[in-house]
């Protein structure tokens, strides 16, 4: 059986989806991805559909459960690389990527999870403040 390679590059991991992909293919790539996720500890997936030249309902659902299941686990998705025609078609079809961000490609969605992750660093640094200012008006 086909696999579909995740390469880990830098804090995300990459997915370039070269194959059609039927259902086993799809099952063991969510498979894959998810263990991936745990084990790299990675915040982002990066999900490259350049090679795909029809996108139909399968996919498009696979990609939103794929997404899902990294939310889970602390990752935000980015899809990749799509096509014009990809696009009409998704559009046309009333096919919604629910939860997933898409960006033209491999860098620009690089960009896009490491905007994303400082935006959650800061927010971060914030609520800690505001903990630890609550902490001190409880304490005083």
């Amino acid at each position: 059986m086909e696999r579909v390679p995740v390469l880990k590059i830098g804090d995300f991991l990459l997915v370039s989806i070269q194959v059609d992909m039927e259902d086993q293919i799809a099952l063991q790539l969510q498979e894959d991805l998810s263990a991936r996720i745990v084990e790299t500890g990675v915040h982002g997936v990066i999900i490259d559909i350049t090679a795909l030249d029809i996108v139909d309902s399968f996919v498009g659902r696979m990609l939103s459960t794929i997404a899902a299941i990294s939310k889970v686990l602390d990752a935000e998705t980015v899809v990749v690389g799509m096509r014009p025609a990809v696009a009409i078609t998704l559009v046309e079809l009333g096919l919604s990527l629910h939860g997933i961000r898409t960006a033209l490609n491999v860098e620009r969605g690089m960009e896009l999870l490491a905007r994303a992750r400082e935006e959650e660093d800061l927010l971060g640094v914030e609520d800690d403040d505001e903990d630890a200012q609550d902490g001190a008006a409880v304490t005083s």
